[in-house]
């Protein structure tokens, strides 16, 4: 699904200036100064203790501009700490180096606990160019850095698309592409996620519900490591599959979660909780299979309103 940034007043953001205080995960910290920063007393940026699911959204979610003003990487994370949320999944890696975007967590006391670079769509590890997995491959090693440097624990990919080859060709590609990232996630401790998307690939795309997951579990076991695993998004197929079903059936496997809403009687994404998905399943699952970790929207942004309002849905939807 795609979302659209919106442009949203000066009076969204007020308190961001030098003047404002900084959230670093739950606790506020006075004004900012010269002498004191949130990051100085603590030593590190961290996320709110004792919550076994933390909310976060997609940096992308955060307009980039207020009233022509283009906002910084710092300005956008303090924006999200405003709203209540507990971190923020940088999803627009590819545009920061590893250093500005530690900067940027330093300086808003927002934490970033993943990386995605959206050119995984477009440099796929599928893919029959050599040239273009080269490229894919050099897009993941940036995104590992830059969760890495920004204190995060992983990377959003896309593996590839069922339409570069046959379902075997296409497994075997990403996964010998994949292997020559492990050495690295596994030294800076950064795990590959791979997102359940509508790419043709370990579901059968134009087949009805109700499909299983064990496609998806046979793929990872197959690397026999710890250092890959799923970002499981809760909205995508639900067109095809139960997510109650698909959660305990990814079990350990299911790291992190992407959230939004979906109706199988319109055949459309929509705000978490509208639609028909159905979240009492999803809550009774993460549950049964001890989840404890991110989970991150994927819907529509926008002002500081807009992202407290789906923080809340967040916040319903899965019951923390």
């Amino acid at each position: 699904m795609e979302f659209k940034e919106k442009s949203f007043s000066r009076r969204d953001i007020l308190g961001l200036g030098a003047a404002a205080p900084l959230v670093v995960g739950t606790a506020v910290v006075g004004p900012a100064t010269a002498e004191s920063t949130a990051p100085a007393a603590t030593g590190a940026v961290v996320p709110p203790e004792g919550r076994r699911i933390l909310v976060s959204c997609k940096l992308s979610m955060i307009a980039n501009e207020i009233d022509g003003h283009s906002l910084s990487a710092t300005e956008r994370l303090s924006l999200a700490g405003e709203a209540g949320f507990d971190g923020v999944d940088f999803d627009e890696a590819g545009n920061f180096s590893p250093t500005e975007v530690r900067d940027a967590v330093m300086q808003s006391g927002v934490f970033v606990h993943n990386a995605i670079n959206h050119d995984h769509w477009r440099y796929r590890l599928t893919s029959a160019d050599p040239a273009e997995r080269e490229k894919g491959v050099a897009n993941i090693e940036h995104c590992i850095r830059v969760a890495h440097a920004a204190g995060g624990s992983g990377v959003l990919i896309v593996l590839g698309h069922g339409k570069d080859g046959s379902p075997e060709v296409v497994a075997e590609r990403c996964q010998v592409e994949l292997e020559k990232l492990l050495p690295l996630a596994a030294s800076l401790g950064q795990p590959i996620l791979f997102e359940n998307v509508w790419n043709q690939m370990f579901y059968d795309h134009d087949a009805p519900p109700e499909q299983s997951a064990q496609r998806f579990v046979q793929f990872v076991n197959g690397f026999e490591s710890p250092w890959v695993g799923w970002y499981y998004d809760i909205g995508n197929h639900w067109k095809y599959g139960q997510p109650g079903t698909w959660i305990r059936e990814l079990g350990r496997q299911c790291i992190k979660l992407d959230v939004k809403g979906f109706s199988r009687a319109d055949g459309k994404f929509t705000d978490i909780g509208s639609g028909d998905l159905p979240w009492g399943q999803v809550r009774e699952a993460l549950a049964d299979i001890g989840f404890a970790g991110w989970a991150t929207a994927e819907v529509a942004g926008g002002s500081l309103q807009r992202l407290i309002e789906v923080r809340k849905q967040m916040e319903e939807a899965l019951g923390v």
